[in-house]
């Protein structure tokens, strides 16, 4: 018999995304629960990597990452938050913004340390903090904005803090840190050790003439982030798994030892094709305007319904308050959901450590309209 290891996350199991969307395929339920569009990348980008791949470009990426992309990633940078990386020593080509977290936290935190993780927040953030010998200290959002206790915030922040994690625009909330907060964070921080995640996957999408606010545009604060993006998410193209990572020269470092023993390199041919494609600049700037229309037109068709909804200020997220259809538990009530209404969401309990429950459902409104009224019919006849 063989006497094998206990695990490392005893608790951890498959994560609530992948269980919600297994779910939605066994009861043929339209699927809003999982981050992804339902709709095709630009047909020009399909194109160039099929150049890439027939010009013979299949072989490993330099390990930071493709250099014209990190060129090309330093100069729009510059164009939307006006500062210019250097594109050798402080940008890093990274297998996803998932990795990318990764990376970044096991670069800096030591056992024993401690991470201040405001919740709700994205599941992969405490198990690397827990794999990295690191305490997860949970700080919770206020409601019913989901925005900063700063109060409470303080309060949890120890000689023993050595990294805090921030995600705007939120992933599942939408909401969206204003400069004024991310200005309050960099006087919270000055004078201390304590580095900073910024996770800003969602950045270009951030809705109602709101413009995103990054770490990267106060210089404090950019001093000691790493500031994480996503061309998955900004591009359509969430099963490519390419993201970068924005950060000073002495984190760049750490996190690139961690990244070369995690995945190494990222895809070459999609990396060329995405260099060639960020020259676009219509693509991302018409971003917020094109998912704030898809915002409104499920929230428009959803306003019937006995749901009640506060439009969501960034991402591609939209939460459902469901306390006067039902006082079921979110994660019963959301596979309830899924099996009797064919419509996938994902409880926001989950986004909790101790799976606490407000009785909120989180909807993906990237989707075709198609899509979004089939569901929002089902939603209204609750």
């Amino acid at each position: 018999m063989i006497n094998y290891p206990s695990s490392k996350l005893p608790d951890v199991g498959t994560s609530i995304f992948a269980v919600m969307s297994a779910l939605a395929n066994e009861h043929q339920a339209i699927n809003l629960s999982q981050g992804f569009p339902d709709f095709n990348c630009p047909d020009e980008l399909i194109q160039l990597v099929t150049k890439y791949m027939q010009e013979g470009y299949n072989q490993y990426a330099p390990m930071p990452g493709m250099a014209a992309l990190r060129h090309k990633i330093s100069e729009k940078t510059q164009k939307v938050y006006g500062y210019r990386p250097d594109a050798d020593q402080e940008v890093t080509v990274t297998s996803g913004a998932t990795e990318a977290l990764f990376a970044a936290i096991t670069a800096v935190v030591k056992p024993g340390d401690e991470v201040v993780v405001l919740e709700p927040c994205y599941d992969s953030y405490a198990p690397a903090i827990r794999l990295a010998g690191g305490v997860p200290v949970y700080v919770p959002l206020a409601l019913p904005n989901f925005s900063i206790d700063w109060d409470l915030l303080r309060k949890n922040i120890s000689r023993h803090t050595r990294l805090l994690i921030i995600n705007t625009p939120h992933n599942p909330t939408g909401a969206v840190m204003s400069r004024e907060e991310m200005e309050k964070l960099a006087n919270l921080t000055d004078g201390t050790d304590i580095l900073v995640i910024s996770d800003e996957v969602y950045e270009h999408m951030v809705f109602d003439g709101q413009e995103h606010v990054s770490a990267l545009q106060v210089e404090s604060l950019r001093q000691r982030s790493f500031v994480i993006s996503s061309f998955g998410k900004t591009y359509h193209t969430t099963g490519w798994k390419i993201g970068y990572v924005v950060a000073p020269p002495a984190l760049t470092a750490e996190l690139r030892k961690m990244h070369q023993f995690i995945t190494f390199c990222t895809v070459t041919p999609l990396q060329l094709a995405i260099a060639d494609f960020m020259d676009n600049e219509e693509h991302y700037r018409s971003l917020p305007d094109f998912y704030q229309a898809k915002r409104d037109m499920f929230c428009d068709l959803v306003r019937p319904s006995r749901f009640e909804l506060m439009p969501s200020a960034g991402t591609y997220f939209q939460l459902l308050k469901y306390d006067a259809i039902s006082t079921e538990h979110d994660l019963d009530f959301a596979r309830r959901l899924t099996k009797e209404v064919g419509v996938a969401s994902v409880p926001v309990s989950a986004f909790y450590h101790n799976k606490t429950d407000h009785h909120y459902l989180r909807f993906c409104f990237a989707k075709s309209e198609d899509t979004l009224r089939q569901a929002a019919e089902r939603l209204v006849k609750l």
